[in-house]
Parts: structure tokens; sequence; C-alpha cells
């Protein structure tokens, strides 16, 4: 092949190559990089050869497929022995680079002897020696070869001597060796100093193609077992975020699983493993996969401890697995996997290690991720301890404990006079036992305790409380309202509310029983108000409430009961002033029903006037008060509160304060929302509503990676129909945003577009047209310029019927810097640009236009002379003629100045737009050889920041540009 010939087949190889590398990891980009290598010894070039083994032991090492990178790393080093002149200054670095891989990669595969690991050590030290490098990335490699076989002593000296030695070439990248330090720290039992150690590359200062990748997934069990739950769960988030598509990252994949299934997370965890099915069987990297089938193992055995052994679960392919029947293969193999290691070793560590790791207990019962999740096992039910001898349970005490319960309104009362049935099995109880449990079993059943309601009453009478008899009998007429039977209740309640009136007269029955019967008459009237607004019901249900406390208020003293009764008689007045639409009125009885309860020592039926009380307050616009009533409703409720209620207050607690700009405390609302909908059942529903939100404010905090995981699982369960298509279209709109920040164009792009394509149907356009921008914004990022100025094109249509000049002028810059990256696209560009600036000077002739108006326009006017002189000036073609550069520069300078011109009538307000231009005029005039020109643009600049504050960044940067561009001129006058 001839030299030329030669030299372009070569620059293609290199082109294909590193197309390859950008391609995802996995067997297709392998096979790739050995088709490369074949055309690689066609061309004759030892140095094609050279670079196209290199690359394929890099994308070797970064798959599923490690084992196979010894073969292209021997050749080149038998090439490197026989001709190291073949070798350019970067492949003899990359040579002497991967020596670090193979040496610690050896330790990945048991077939390879521990002899030979030692020789390649001592190799890797005798070629640094030679090369002149540092012994830090031998002793490194020695460290991990020590650490590996459970030689802890001498880990600990190489460990050392790794951190002594000066870093150099050869040094793993800061992050790596973070990542490294950190790990043996945690191992050591050391997870602060790990955690200290990890922080930078946690914090972004430190990164490489697999950091922080790592380092998150390793983080994850120190921080819980520091009890750092919060960020635990970010870096969760966060890490399996970027490892997902990783196929060469499955150990940190299982540490994720490890996670979840050591938070009280199992269902997560199930779903990682459904994502990645060849983690059960790539056989590549040994010591990945006895990560993987270990955690493995960990999860299914905590799934069949929870009872689930017979749950279906991902598995090897070809046959449907257990959990149970998973758990014992995954065990199996791990247990298989560490002996190899072990014999190869000489040692029982790595046995040891991996029975430990599959032997962790939960290191919290359950940490809330904001993702979708769904219980494995339901959530204990809290049941009161009964008082019993190490015998038979103690009747009489069961008894009493239950009616004290009941006497004080506790919340197991119900449940304490079911131990007291359960008890009294075969004894013979007294009538007044029998009535209270029969009674409570009743108010257990609810509808269907009519029965049980009037044997209550029969026992209530035959022990000689006919008050009681009557409560029961009202209880039941009570019970048939609940039912819908609303008219058949007030027949059944009549004759309990005159016959109990008339004990009361006579003093034969007190306050507690002829306040039962009265309030469940007054329960009645009202639940036939919610049935009918009609001004007759309202007036009865107002009179039978008032009757109420008539009777108790007053009276109550320490019975809690009566109280209660007060303090509910005082929510009724309050449903009834908001139905006339007296809500301040309404506000203020809610207020103080609540305030009753809690004064009678049972908080918990606070509550559901505390939520009431807290929409009303929203409807008036007391924010703070609202604030209050919902943290109050969190508070009394406790662990009372059923999980549905708990996730309703914690959601609208979080859009209150949200709304205040506290973006984190919201967010830590919301995610207690999601967590709780999916307890109660209702993640599809309640629970995908506090998902967004939630999305929303981690976006807002700047949490990207976190936001997108959440916001990606709220989406399959948004729909129109349940959340409205504003919540869709602000999910999809948020998502965009995570997506974008986080350098992921193309995906932002379509979660744009799908927005874009619900919004369209708006009878209100600017959303949609605010869409189809952003959308285009991230085809050009994503390097789609066709599909951008499609979209920038709709946007910009969208603009000008809405009338929104900025929106349109930006949508015609955008095309124009698309237009100059195309082919012949100089002309196009310069085309649009004008038409921007035309667009500008027609607003700005509207005389209907008031003045912060024409100012916006005024400034949108001057950018855009600017970037239209930016644009020429970078439109020149790299071998035009000089007279044509210098037209080009002429016209360029001119869109500038007018820029300079069109801030300066804006005052200081424009003052850094301004300078800017300033500057931008100044080279352009150096350019074309004016210094005088240029000297006179730094000096304006100076002069115009002679008065700035010494910490305005902006002022300081274009000072010191300016002094630049200064010094640069009076030299060349010089």
């Amino acid at each position: 092949m001839s030299g030329v010939d030669g030299s372009a087949a070569f620059d293609a190889l290199r082109r294909a190559m590193a197309e390859n590398a950008e391609e995802p990891e996995g067997p297709a980009r392998n096979a790739r990089a050995e088709q490369l290598l074949a055309e690689a010894e066609k061309l004759n070039i030892p140095l094609a050869v050279i670079e196209a083994l290199g690359h394929q032991l890099k994308v070797y090492n970064y798959s599923s497929e490690k084992a196979k990178m010894f073969v292209p790393f021997a050749r080149l080093l038998r090439m490197w022995d026989e001709s190291p002149e073949d070798f350019d200054e970067y492949e003899t670095h990359s040579l002497h680079w991967v020596f670090k891989w193979m040496t610690t990669g050896m330790l990945d595969q048991p077939h390879i002897p521990l002899a030979a690991m030692e020789k390649w050590l001592g190799e890797m030290e005798h070629r640094y020696r030679l090369a002149g490098h540092s012994e830090r990335a031998v002793r490194s490699a020695e460290y991990s070869v020590a650490a590996h076989i459970g030689d802890l002593e001498r880990a600990e000296r190489a460990y050392a001597a790794w951190l002594a030695a000066d870093r150099d070439a050869m040094a793993d990248c800061h992050a790596c060796e973070l990542h490294e330090q950190g790990w043996w720290q945690s191992q050591r039992g050391r997870d602060a100093e790990a955690l200290d150690l990890w922080a930078p590359v946690l914090e972004g200062a430190f990164t490489c193609a697999h950091e922080p990748h790592a380092v998150l997934a390793s983080s994850l069990k120190p921080l819980l077992r520091l009890g750092r739950l919060d960020e635990a769960r970010a870096n969760h988030l966060r890490g399996f975020r970027l490892v997902r598509s990783m196929e060469s990252m499955r150990g940190a994949y299982a540490d994720h699983v490890e996670f979840c299934a050591l938070s009280g997370n199992e269902a997560r965890a199930l779903e990682l493993l459904a994502e990645r099915p060849a983690y059960f069987t790539d056989d590549g990297h040994p010591r990945s996969r006895l990560d993987f089938t270990a955690v493995v193992a960990l999860l299914t055995d905590r799934l069949t401890e929870l009872g689930l052994g017979e749950r279906p679960v991902p598995g090897p392919a070809g046959r449907s697995w257990t959990a149970a029947e998973l758990a014992a293969h995954a065990r199996g193999e791990a247990l298989a996997l560490a002996a190899r290691f072990d014999e190869r070793n000489g040692t029982a560590h790595v046995s040891e290690q991996v029975r430990a790791r599959m032997a962790q207990r939960p290191l919290v019962e359950r940490l809330p991720l904001g993702v979708r999740a769904v219980r494995t096992v339901a959530a204990p039910v809290p049941v009161p301890a009964a008082p019993a001898t190490a015998g038979e349970p103690d009747l009489p005490a069961l008894v009493a404990e239950a009616r004290r319960l009941s006497d004080t309104l506790r919340p197991n009362a119900v449940e304490a006079w079911a131990a007291v049935a359960r008890a009294a099995e075969g004894v013979e109880l007294d009538p007044r036992d029998r009535a209270e449990v029969a009674d409570h079993e009743a108010m257990d059943r609810g509808p269907e305790g009519l029965e049980l309601f009037e044997r209550a009453a029969e026992l209530y009478a035959e022990a000689g409380d006919p008050g009681e008899a009557l409560a029961a009998r009202a209880r039941a007429a009570y019970v048939r309202a609940l039912a819908g039977e609303v008219d058949a209740a007030l027949a059944a309640v009549a004759g309990p509310y005159d016959e109990v009136l008339a004990l009361y007269s006579a003093d034969e029955t007190g306050v507690g029983q002829t306040a039962s019967v009265l309030m469940s008459r007054a329960r009645i009237l009202m639940r036939r108000l919610h049935e009918s607004d009609d001004a007759a019901c309202l007036a009865e249900a107002e009179s039978a409430v008032r009757e109420v406390l008539a009777l108790v208020e007053g009276r109550a003293g320490d019975d809690v009961r009566l109280a209660a009764r007060v303090a509910e008689a005082q929510a009724m007045l309050a449903e009834q002033a908001a139905r006339t639409g007296d809500l301040p009125a309404a506000a203020e009885l809610f207020e103080r029903a609540a305030a009753g309860f809690v004064a009678a020592g049972v908080p918990w039926f606070a509550v559901e006037y505390e939520a009431r009380l807290a929409g009303l307050l929203h409807h008036l616009g007391d924010l703070d008060g609202t604030e209050r009533a919902l943290r109050a409703a969190l508070e009394h409720g406790g662990s009372h509160l059923e999980a549905v209620g708990r996730a309703q207050l914690h959601l609208q607690l979080a859009e209150v304060v949200g709304g205040r700009g506290l973006a984190g405390e919201a967010a830590e609302h919301a995610l207690e929302a999601a967590h709780w909908a999916d307890e109660a059942g209702q993640g599809p529903t309640l629970g995908a509503l506090a998902r967004h939100q939630l999305g929303g404010f981690l976006l807002g905090l700047g949490r990207w990676a976190e936001a997108a995981e959440v916001l990606e699982a709220a989406l399959p369960d948004l729909s129109a129909e349940r959340h409205g298509e504003g919540t869709v279209v602000q999910t999809q709109w948020w998502l965009g945003d995570c997506l974008s920040e986080l350098g992921e164009h193309r995906e932002a792009a379509e979660r744009r577009l799908q927005a874009a394509e619900i919004a369209r149907h708006w009878p209100e356009q600017h959303d949609h047209a605010t869409l189809a921008h952003l959308a285009a914004e991230s085809l050009g990022a994503a390097g789609l310029p066709a599909e951008a100025d499609r979209a920038y094109a709709r946007a910009g249509a969208l603009w000008r019927e809405l009338g929104h000049v900025h929106g349109l002028v930006r949508s015609l810059r955008a095309r124009a810097w698309l237009a100059l990256r195309t082919q012949e696209g100089a002309d196009a560009a310069r085309q649009l640009m004008a038409d921007a600036v035309r667009e500008c000077e027609t607003a700005l002739g509207d005389a209907s236009a008031d003045e912060e108006t024409r100012q916006r326009l005024v400034g949108e006017l001057g950018h855009t002379h600017r970037q239209f002189g930016d644009l020429l000036a970078r439109s020149v073609p790299e071998d035009a003629e000089d007279d044509s550069i210098r037209a080009v520069l002429e016209e360029a300078l001119a869109e500038v100045v007018e820029a300079v011109v069109v801030f300066a009538s804006l005052g200081d307000g424009a003052l850094d737009a301004r300078t800017g231009a300033e500057l931008a005029a100044g080279w352009l005039a150096a350019d074309l050889s004016r210094p005088s020109e240029a000297a006179a643009r730094a000096r304006a600049v100076l002069d115009a920041y002679g008065d700035a504050e010494a910490d305005d960044g902006t002022a300081q940067s274009r000072r010191d540009e300016a002094r630049r561009l200064l010094g640069l001129m009076e030299e060349q006058d010089g």
C-alpha cells in the first residue's frame, strides 16, 4: 500500500476506533474492536496494529468480557520488547498504564495462579523502574493483591507505601485512588474516614469514566451504618442512574441491589435484578459475578425469611424461579466461586467475606426512596400488649385494661375487648362485661354489627344500665345512616332519644349515656345534611348539635368522653357554618374543636378537623395558619394516623412549604407522602402525585439525577384522566430540564417534545411554544441540527402567533447559529440573524409599547447585534482570501459597535452587556490591525468600572481582559 493511501487508511481506522469507543459497553463494541484489529493488520503499519490492540484491550476492560484483555496485552508487550521504536509517546504511556489493569485484573480470574500474579507484580515493578516511574502504582497493585487474599499485614504495609510514594503519570486518577483508599478504610471498620476520603469524588472535584459511579455505590452501606440516611438515599438514586447502562459495572450494580435489600426496599431490588438478566450468567469477570450472586442470595434469603419464598422472582434465563429456589441457587453459585478463588489464593478469606455478606441483616427497617415501591410484606399492625401471668391470661386484668382504654377513648380499645373475648372462651362473664364485648365487636364490624348492638343493648339492660342500653341502640341507628339508610336511622333513633330524655329527667341515667344518644341523633342528622342542603335539614341538625352542647358543656370535668362530645359538637357546627358559606366562622369552630380534643387528651381525634381547618385557611389565603394546622395534624395523629391520611397531610404540607420557597423541607414532606401512599396501596394515584412534587422540589434544589429518577418513576402512573394534563406536562418538562442538566440531551429533547405534543391542544399556547423552544435547544445540544432547526422554526411560528417578540427573536438567532454549522450555511445564517434584527426594530416601532416593554426590546436588539457580530466573525472560512476575511470582520465590527451603542442607551442597567460588547469590538479592531481603536475600547471598559467593588466578579474579569488587550495594543504601537 502506498504511503499516501496507507496514511489515509490509518486516519480512517483511527476515526473508526474513536467512534467505536463512544458506543455503549458490551459485546457489540468488543466485536467491532476485533474487526478493526483485523483491518489494522492489513495496513502493514506497526503503529496501526499497536493502536488497534490498545483499543481492543480497553473495550474488553470496560465490558463483561474482561478475561479477553490478557491476549492483546501479551501481544503488545511482545511487540514492545521486540521493537520499542514502533511505539509513539502515547502508546508507550498506554502500554505501561495498562500494566496495572493486567496485574490487578488477574485477581478477578481464579484460574490464574497466585504465583503468576506475583510474577507480574515483579515484572511491573521492574519495567516501571526502567521507565523512571514512581513505585506508587506498583505499591497500589501490591496492596490489591494482599487485600484480596486476606494478608492484612502486607496490605497495610503496601497501603502505607502506596500513599507515601510520589504521584506521577502512572498513578491512577485521583478519583480512582480515593475510591480504593476509602474502600479499604470501610473494610477495616472506619466508615467515617472512608466517607471523608470519598467526599471530593462525591462532590465532583475528581471524576473519571467510572467515578463517581463506583464511589456512590461503595458509600451506600457506610452511610446506612452511620445513620446518614438522606445521603444514602441520594447516593443510591444518583449512583444507580450512572451504572444502570454500564455493562462493566456489575460489582457497583450489586452494591445497589444490596443497599435495597438492607434498607427495606426488597421490591426495588427485584426490579433491579429484572433490568439486568445477563448479570446472572456473564462469566467474563468472575469476581463481579461473585459479588452479584452473593447479593442475590442475600436478597432472596431475606424474601424467604419474610414468608415470600414462593414469590416469582427474576433469575437466570431458561426457567422460572421462586425466591426460595433462587436463594439456594445463588448461594451455591457464590460459594462455589468463592471456593475457586480461595483454592487459588491458598486462604479462606474470600469465602469468609462472601458468607458474611450473605448473612447481613437489614440496617434500617424501611428507607423511603421516593421512587415507586410496593411493600413485599404487609406492615405489622400494632397490638397492645395485654397484661398476663406466666400461666393462663389474667381475665380480670384484661377486662380492667379494656375498660380503661374504652373509658378514655384510646385507639386500641376495640382490640383490647377482642382480647377479653378470646380469653373468656369457656368462662361465664357477667352481663356488663359481655355487653361491652358485644358493643365493641359491633363497633369493629360497622354495618355488619347491627345485631351485636342490639345484643349489647339487651345485656346492658340485664346489667341494670337502661341508659347505656339506649345508647347502644342509638349507635346501631347511626350505623344504619353510615350504610346509607338515613331515614331508617332517624326512625330508629327516635325511640331511644325520647326514652333517654325521660330517664335523664327522672334521674334514672346520667349525662354520659344521655349525651351518647343525643350525639348519635346529631350524627344521623349531619349525615342527612350531607345528602341535602335543605334549610330545614340544616336547622334541625344545628338544633340537635346545640342540644348536645347544652347538655354537656361545662359538665365534662375529667370525663374524657364528655369533653370529646363538646369538641365533636363544635366540629359539627363548623361544618354547618362552612355549608352556609361562613368560612371564617367555620375555621374558628374547627380550631376550637381541635383544641378541645387535644385538651381532653385524645389529640388523634383532632386530626380530621385540623385537616379540614387547613383546607379552609388555605382557601382564605392564610398560608401561615394552613401550615400550622397541617403540622398539628401530623403531630397529633402520630402513629395512629392511617397511611393514606399521613400521605395526604404530608403532600399538602409539601405544597404549602414549597410555596414559601423551602424546597428542602418540601422535598422531605413529598418523600414521606410518596412512601405512605405506597404503604396505603395508592402508589399509582396519590403516590404518583407525590413523586411528581418530589421531583420538582429536587429539581429546584439542583439535585438533577435524583429528580430524574423520581420523575421517571412517576411518569408511568401519571395520566391526564387521573391527574390532569397539566401534571403530566409539568412532569415531562421537569424531567427534560433534569436530563438537560445531566447532559442527556437527546433524551431531554424527547421528553420536551412529548410535553409539547400534549400542550399543542391547549387554548393558551405559551407553554407549547416554550416547550418547542426547549426541545430545539436539546436537539441542538444532541448534535441534531436539522431536527433542532425544525423545532426552532415551530417555536418561532408559535411565538409570532402569540406576539412574543423575545421568543421569536431568540428562535431566529438560534437557527442562525445552527445554520452556520451546516455546509454552505453562512448565507442562511446571515439572513436569519438579519431577520432577528428586523423583528426587534419592528416591535420597537410600535408606539403603543410602554416604557418597560421598550427597554426590554432595546436590550434584545443589543444582544442580537452582538450575536450577529460574533456569528459573522466565526463564519469566515479558514482558507478564505485576506480581502474576504477583512470584509467580513469589518461587518462583524459594525454589528458589535451597534450593540455597544444600543446597550449604552440603556444606561447603567446594561453596563455589563455594554462592556462585553466593547471588548469584543476591541478584539475585532485588533484583528483588523487598528491598535488605537482597540486600545480606546479597552480604556472605555476600564473607565466604566472605575468605581467597581472588589467583590464584583464581572467587573474584575472585564478589567483584567481590558488590561490584556490594552497591553497588547501598546506593545504594537511601541
